[in-house]
């Protein structure tokens, strides 16, 4: 029986790992003529936590995650996948993305790198992936850059 995905959700941070995720969706959103969704999550956690306050839309972290989304679409778009979703979005990366946006999008797969861009917050808060693989409604691939990469 072969397993096909039709909406697949794919979380990045600029990591690498986030760009081996990416690497592996736009392969199965071709591969399955597949709805890519891509999110990029503003933690608030981090910003109550040292700024006491919570970002706008305009602050610069949005800017950064719209503009890598937006490079990103591009990218997916020129290796094939007919339809690039992006969404930058405020919140918690645990319950936005398994949560959320997964309902939001109908999510039959999501994607995300095994270790994100901060390793002091995957210490103190837990992995973000590790949440994802335990909360998540449907399936999850965790994707680990190569052994040469690292």
């Amino acid at each position: 029986m072969a397993m096909e995905y039709k909406h697949i959700l794919t979380a990045v941070d600029g990591s690498r790992e986030a760009e081996w995720a990416l690497k592996k969706s736009v392969q199965i959103a071709k591969r399955d003529n597949a709805v890519l969704n891509l999110i990029y999550v503003v933690d608030t956690r981090s910003f109550t936590a040292m700024t006491k306050r919570v970002p706008d839309m305009n602050d610069e972290v949005f800017e950064y995650g719209n503009q890598l989304l937006n490079k990103y679409k591009e990218e997916a778009a020129a290796a094939g996948v007919s339809e690039v979703n992006v969404f930058v979005v405020p919140g918690s990366p645990n319950k936005v993305i398994s949560r959320d946006y997964a309902k939001q999008v109908d999510a039959d797969l999501i994607v995300c790198g095994a270790q994100g861009l901060n390793a002091v917050e995957h210490y103190l808060l837990g992995s973000v992936s590790q949440h994802i693989v335990s909360s998540s409604p449907c399936d999850v691939l965790v994707v680990r850059r190569e052994k040469a990469e690292e």
